[in-house]
C-alpha cells in the first residue's frame, strides 16, 4: 500500500488503522529491526527531526524506546515532565501560573518541532476512565503535527504493536494461533486498563483466535469487547470472554497474564470511586498467578508474554517470566520489550516524514 497515507496522522489507538495498514507498520518495523541488528545506516529517516515527550506517568521501556529510535533514524526526542513546565491541562483542570491550556500548548509545540508523543493515565485525570484519551484527543485536534500515544488509560497501541509483533516472529502466522490476554493478580490496584485493551484489539485484528479471561469485576469496556467481536468476524477466527484461567490456558500458544484496575476504581458513571471495593475484588483473586503448571496446560512451544514491568511473585512467577531458552514453553518478554523499539521506529519512520 502507498505509505504517504501514513504521513502527519495522529497515532492514538489501532482502531483508527486498518488492518493493511497495521501490516504495513509491521513490516516497517522487521525492516528496521533487521538494519538495525546488521548495523545497516537508517539515520536520514528522520534526520534533524524532533520528538516531543510529555510523560505524566513514570516510564522505562517507553521513554528509552521512544529516545533510542529517535537517536537512530537521526533525529532527536525532547523529554518534557510535566512538573517542571506549564502542565498541560485541559479547560476546568487550569491553575495559575502552574497549567497551561492543552490547546496552547499544542499549537506552540507544532511550530517547534515534528510529532508530539504523550503518557497519562490514573492520577493525573483523577482516574476518570477516558479523561487521559480525551486529553490526548485535544492535543491532537489543536497540533498540525502527528501526535502519539505512549499509554492513556483506554490503548497502548505502541505496546499492541510489540506484542503482536512479537507473535508474527515466534509463529510465523496469525492464524490459528490462541492468544489469551488473562488479569493477574497484582498487589497494586492501580493498573490501567491501556495494556489488556489493545492486546485484544491487535491479536483479534490480525486473526488470532483470542480468549480475554479474568475474574468478575475486571470487565473491560465494551466499546473495545465489540471491536474485537468484529474483528473476528472478519477474519473468521474467533473472540471469547472467560472467567475461568486454568480452562482459557488450555493449548494456547500465547499466554499473556496482566494486572488491571477493576471497574469500581473509576469515578461515575463508570465506576464507584471506590479503591476498598476494587482491593476487596482483588484479594479474592490471588491465585491468579502465573506458575510453571499454569504454562503446562498451554501448547507445547507456547510463548509466555508480559508489557512489563512484571510484580514478580504475584503476576507471575521467576521460573516462568526468566525462562528464556531450553525445551517447550518459553518466556519472550524481553523479545516483546525490544520489538518496542522497532515497531516506535515504524510508527515514527511513517508519519513523521
Amino acid at each position: 500500500m502507498k505509505t504517504d497515507t501514513f504521513r502527519g496522522r495522529d497515532f492514538l489507538t489501532l482502531l483508527d488503522y486498518t488492518k493493511e495498514e497495521v501490516e504495513t507498520i509491521l513490516d516497517v518495523a522487521q525492516d528496521l529491526k533487521r538494519c538495525f541488528a546488521t548495523g545497516e545506516p537508517h539515520d536520514q529517516l528522520l534526520r534533524s527531526k524532533t520528538l516531543f515527550m510529555i510523560f505524566y506517568n513514570q516510564s522505562l521501556r517507553t521513554r528509552n524506546s521512544f529516545e533510542a529510535g529517535m537517536t537512530q533514524l537521526g533525529g532527536h526526542a525532547h523529554f518534557l515532565d510535566p512538573s517542571k513546565i506549564y502542565t498541560p491541562a485541559m479547560p476546568g483542570r487550569e491553575v495559575a501560573y502552574t497549567t497551561e491550556r492543552v490547546s496552547d500548548v499544542a499549537r506552540v509545540l507544532a511550530r517547534m518541532g515534528h510529532a508530539i508523543s504523550i503518557r497519562c493515565y490514573g492520577d493525573p485525570v483523577d482516574w476518570e476512565y477516558g479523561g487521559a484519551h480525551e486529553m490526548m484527543q485535544n492535543f491532537a485536534y489543536w497540533a498540525d503535527i502527528p501526535v502519539i500515544n505512549m499509554e492513556c488509560d483506554k490503548y497502548h497501541p505502541c505496546q499492541a504493536l510489540a506484542d503482536v509483533l512479537t507473535v508474527k516472529e515466534k509463529f510465523g502466522t496469525f492464524k490459528g494461533i490462541k492468544f489469551v490476554m488473562s488479569w493477574a493478580y497484582s498487589p497494586s490496584v492501580h493498573k490501567p486498563r491501556a495494556v489488556p485493551q489493545s492486546a485484544i484489539i491487535g491479536a483479534t485484528m490480525m486473526g488470532c483466535d483470542t480468549v480475554l479471561a479474568h475474574p468478575k469485576g475486571m470487565e473491560l469496556d465494551d466499546e473495545v469487547l465489540d471491536a474485537c467481536r468484529q474483528y473476528a468476524e472478519m477474519n473468521g477466527s474467533s473472540f471469547e470472554v472467560s472467567n475461568d484461567f486454568e480452562e482459557a490456558l488450555k493449548g494456547a500458544h500465547v499466554v499473556y497474564p496482566k494486572a488491571w484496575c477493576a471497574t469500581p476504581i473509576f469515578k461515575p458513571p463508570v465506576g464507584q470511586d471506590d479503591p476498598q471495593k476494587t482491593q476487596e475484588i482483588f484479594d479474592a483473586n490471588k491465585d491468579w498467578i502465573c506458575t510453571p503448571d499454569h504454562m503446562a496446560l498451554a501448547d507445547k512451544y507456547a510463548i509466555y508474554m508480559h508489557c512489563l514491568p512484571a510484580d514478580r511473585s504475584f503476576e507471575v512467577t521467576d521460573d516462568v517470566l526468566d525462562k528464556t531458552e531450553g525445551e517447550g514453553w518459553l518466556s519472550a518478554a524481553f523479545d516483546e520489550a525490544e520489538n518496542r523499539l522497532h515497531v516506535q521506529k515504524a510508527i515514527m519512520a511513517l508519519t513523521m516524514r
